[in-house]
């Protein structure tokens, strides 16, 4: 059986998120949505409610979802996987990811798959998502339903989007 993690902060989880991850299920017999949780960090959202709304995000798609604290290959190890994967927008992407690919496989032996994003989400990203909504604009077409409430209650606006 082979098992993929996806991996991230999910902070919050955006529909580029969940294509990579629906594309995964594809290719891959299981799916783990690996929320990480880095205490050097700082979230908009704490770890128990970006869980909250992975879950929410994946519901119905057949995919775990769990929280990795420490290093990610020891979380794959105990888990089983074999594969890593993480989407890619473009050029930055990978030139950021490739050395953690490397690093990973030289610790664990685990492969990173790369999928390229849908063209048409690849302009999302947690980090725009948040500052659209900290400004009271709409991410209805950013993020699911229930991130989109969240990031609304989050950052109220009066008279803004409710």
């Amino acid at each position: 059986m082979s098992l993929a993690v996806c991996p991230g902060s999910f902070d919050p989880v955006t529909l580029g998120h969940l294509d990579v991850v629906r594309r995964a299920r594809g290719l891959f017999d299981e799916v783990v949505l690996a929320v990480a949780h880095n205490s050097a960090k700082s979230y908009l959202f704490d770890l128990e409610r970006r869980v909250e709304l992975a879950r929410a995000a994946v519901e119905g798609l057949d995919v775990r979802v769990d929280v990795v604290d420490g290093l990610l290959v020891d979380y794959c190890r105990r888990v089983g996987a074999t594969a890593i994967v993480k989407g890619v927008r473009g050029g930055a992407d990978f030139d950021a990811e490739q050395p953690m690919a490397l690093l990973n496989r030289r610790l664990s032996g685990i492969e990173t798959v790369f999928l390229v994003g849908d063209g048409a989400l690849a302009h999302i990203a947690s980090s725009l998502a948040k500052d659209v909504a900290r400004h009271g604009g709409d991410v209805t077409d950013l993020v699911p339903p229930a991130v989109a409430q969240a990031l609304r209650e989050a950052f109220p606006h009066p008279g803004g989007p409710q």
